[in-house]
């Protein structure tokens, strides 16, 4: 009864649905449908202060004091080293907010005037991410400007012969609060025709491009 069911609901179909269906059945000729995903929701981060990570480098500069001025690292442990103030988280912060940490700390040694402190960032080498998969050259990748997955892919090579590129997935660090990492949905051919240009996200730091 089953088999009949099905029979009858074949040829109940358009000729047109009916040879698609069947395609799909014994080809696989149909293309995988990604999930709908909210991309407006991802962070930009070029929108936004730069955010400090092990091994940048800062030109911290204060007024009239060339002997308090510096160019730390930061360290693998978040944090950096001024003469008379010692050390100081910088990991995770704005240079802004390190500038008023700085500023803060002085007041002790510095009385006679406010502490005009600037902090720059000279060097950015803690923005790195993956590319993995069916890419001509997988690994790890850093950068000194922000990319986008286009960009990070033509990093890798592009997509080698036997790539799914779209089926390609961002795997993101769990934010604050979260358990697993988002897995965010990504047709690599539709950002390149230009039909998807929302879904051509700017890459984060620790962020993994991986194409099928």
């Amino acid at each position: 009864m089953a088999i009949r069911g099905v029979l009858t609901l074949f040829r109940s179909l358009p000729p047109h649905v009916l040879w698609g269906t069947l395609f799909c059945v014994f080809f696989g000729g149909c293309a995988t449908v990604q999930p709908p995903y909210d991309y407006s929701s991802e962070p930009d981060p070029r929108k936004h202060d730069y955010v400090l990570g092990p091994s940048d480098v800062l030109r911290i500069s204060v007024w009239h004091n060339p002997d308090l001025s510096a160019d730390p690292v930061v360290r693998p442990d978040g944090t950096i080293t001024l003469p008379l103030i010692g050390d100081l988280r910088a990991a995770g912060l704005t240079p802004n907010e390190i500038r008023q940490q700085i500023e803060q700390r002085l007041k002790t040694f510095v009385k006679d005037e406010a502490a005009i402190v600037t902090v720059a960032v000279s060097a950015i080498n803690s923005y790195r991410f993956v590319v993995s998969g069916n890419v001509e050259k997988a690994g790890v990748y850093s950068a000194t400007h922000f990319v986008t997955v286009s960009e990070a892919i033509t990093l890798a090579g592009g997509p080698n012969r036997f790539a799914s590129a779209e089926r390609t997935t961002i795997i993101r660090t769990p934010s604050a609060g979260a358990a697993v990492p988002r897995r965010i949905p990504v047709d690599y051919p539709q950002i390149l025709s230009g039909k998807r240009a929302d879904e051509d996200l700017v890459i984060v730091a620790g962020d993994n491009v991986y194409v099928p």
